[in-house]
């Protein structure tokens, strides 16, 4: 078992030369970004960029064809279980919730990655499965309350609000503890004052120490939270800096107005590269 070790000024995440290719298409081209451990990245594009692609290849999902992704320094396998249990978590664009289960089972769900308890212990329902089971239950309400979910620990899920549903999915990634969490558009479908309660909780997830990079089309939400933004556009990392550097650059409002830029991917690529994304989404949800 490798042990793994961090420093101040090491990167949480590396992620070097990532390129998806689904077939003769090329979702995302050499893409290099670091997260450091006590940072929020956003990572921004117009639709059918390669983001959620690209953090696919982050989490397990996919294997990249080309290049390595690394957490504290050891490289990641491309199994999500292992990825999860190295120290990334993530949520995604369209809500994966247990509905019919409660929210505290929802998390308690994201917990298990934590637990050391075999099957036996469990049959047997031993002294130290009840403590471990105990602890994990504690664990569970002490990130419902840090969320604002507590009062609802017995509700089933599936009769949350939209913006709660959005926040027990956060909840439940941060059960497993980790060092890096993902979101896939976290602020989708919410009025203005979900997403400032969102923008509060994800800062206050960084100040618990854990770092974050986060997928968005809301610009303001982005500009508002982020250390520093990398811009996709059609698979290629554009541009990255602060918020400032990337408001400022010609490249990113030409890529957003719809304007070519030299060197840009036409649009009937582009087209391509949205569809072979959604038949490969339409394939991992089927399996």
């Amino acid at each position: 078992m490798t042990t793994m070790t961090t420093t101040t000024d090491a990167p949480v995440l590396t992620a070097t030369g990532v390129t998806m290719r689904f077939g003769g298409l090329t979702a995302v081209r050499t893409v290099d970004l670091t997260v450091h451990h006590d940072e929020i990245v956003g990572l921004i594009g117009p639709n059918g960029a390669g983001k959620t692609t690209f953090f696919n290849c982050l989490t397990g999902l996919y294997r990249p064809t080309e290049g390595t992704v690394t957490y504290r320094d050891t490289v990641l396998p491309p199994k999500p279980h292992l990825v999860t249990r190295a120290g990334i978590a993530r949520t995604f664009q369209n809500i994966r919730l247990f509905a019919n289960m409660t929210v505290l089972e929802n998390v308690l769900v994201g917990r298990h990655t934590r637990t050391r308890e075999g099957l036996l212990s469990a049959l047997l329902r031993s002294p130290r499965f009840h403590r471990a089971e105990a602890a994990s239950t504690q664990r569970a309400m002490e990130l419902l309350d840090f969320t604002g979910l507590a009062p609802k620990a017995d509700h089933l899920a599936r009769n949350l609000p939209y913006g709660e549903q959005r926040k027990l999915e956060i909840a439940r990634a941060l059960a497993s503890d980790p060092g890096l969490l993902l979101l896939d558009e976290p602020t989708a479908g919410m009025n203005p004052q979900e997403t400032r309660a969102t923008e509060a909780l994800v800062r206050a997830i960084r100040e618990q120490g854990t770092a974050v990079l986060v997928i968005e089309h809301d610009m303001r939400f982005i500009f508002n939270l982020c250390d520093r933004v990398a811009v996709l556009v059609q698979g290629e990392k554009l541009v990255e800096g602060t918020s400032d550097t990337v408001q400022a650059d010609e490249r990113v409002i030409a890529a957003y107005l719809g304007t070519p830029f030299e060197g840009a991917p036409g649009q009937e690529e582009l087209a391509e590269v949205e569809a072979a994304e959604a038949e490969a989404a339409h394939a991992e949800e089927d399996r």
